[in-house]
């Protein structure tokens, strides 16, 4: 048994394709199924399940799977050898919302690019659907999404946080100076909103109906912060998370609504998929990205 074809293994796990794990490999496809029948063959068992284009882990491929990833784990640090070599190096991919570029990425990307130099991040952005997709076609390393909690033995949960979401409006506001705002009142006001069936858009959608109620937006956006900006000039009311609106509220430029009708929580998740080779780099970032909370202090 050699590393090269535990190394393809794990590949063609992840991918689900051997034509494609010969094209990210430099392999031909022949090839990979050769390395992979020689597998196969010294184990004694079947890997994959062979339909049509597609490949699947048997229970045997899935037994094999975690045994294969530390192998080639410790093979790994022992190549890199001596402490200094073994700096996460290469490219590491994130999926994540716009909303959640700012508070994660850029607030603290010198910190992480001056631990991890050799590290190149690459960042795609989309909803909670999207991001998952991507996740599942192996376009990214990890996502980090905020949305329902996502239970899936799929995927592993590297790390996840509670954050609550409220309406907010300028101090000038009608409803501002309001100890409870009925939910019949809220949507006689104009709206500022992201793009309707996203992650606490569609739960607010979900409760509004419940009650027979629908807001009427004058602005449907994915960006959060233009949003909170609109808000701070009195041009409607927003419903963003708290981390979004934090630094406004207080500077006393927004406020939070009480309406208890329609409380909504959503959560911050850092995912990977579960048979995916967690390389120094995600090692990385899953320890950067766990430190950082959006929770209010």
């Amino acid at each position: 048994m050699d590393l090269r074809s535990l190394n393809i293994f794990i590949e063609a796990a992840e991918l689900g394709s051997f034509t494609r794990t010969g094209e990210k490999l430099g392999y031909s496809q022949p090839t990979i199924s050769f390395q992979i029948k020689l597998l196969e063959k010294e184990l004694g068992v079947q890997l994959f399940d062979r339909i049509g284009h597609t490949v699947s882990l048997t229970d045997a491929g899935r037994d094999l799977l975690p045994y294969a990833q530390s192998i080639c784990h410790l093979s790994e640090e022992m190549v890199l050898g001596t402490a200094s070599r073994q700096e996460p190096k290469g490219l590491l991919r994130l999926g994540a919302p716009d909303s959640l570029c700012g508070p994660l990425i850029a607030g603290n990307f010198r910190q992480f690019s001056s631990t991890y130099p050799q590290i190149c991040l690459e960042i795609s952005t989309g909803d909670t659907g999207q991001l998952l997709d991507f996740l599942d076609h192996n376009l990214v390393d990890m996502i980090c999404t905020i949305d329902d909690r996502v239970y899936d033995t799929n995927y592993v949960i590297a790390s996840e946080e509670e954050i609550l979401v409220h309406f907010v409006a300028s101090p000038e506001h009608p409803l501002a100076s309001q100890a409870q705002v009925p939910l019949e009142d809220l949507v006689r006001f104009p709206f500022l909103l992201t793009e309707r069936g996203m992650s606490y858009r569609r739960m607010m959608d979900e409760k509004l109906a419940r009650n027979s109620l629908q807001v009427h937006p004058i602005l449907e956006t994915g960006r959060a912060d233009l949003i909170c900006a609109l808000a701070e000039e009195n041009a409607g009311i927003g419903f963003l998370p708290d981390y979004v609106t934090e630094d406004s509220v207080r500077a006393g430029r927004l406020v939070r609504l009480n309406v208890p009708q329609c409380q909504v929580v959503v959560w911050k998740q850092l995912l990977y998929r579960r048979e995916k080779w967690v390389s120094l780099q995600m090692r990385a970032m899953i320890d950067h990205l766990s430190q950082i909370s959006l929770g209010q202090k």
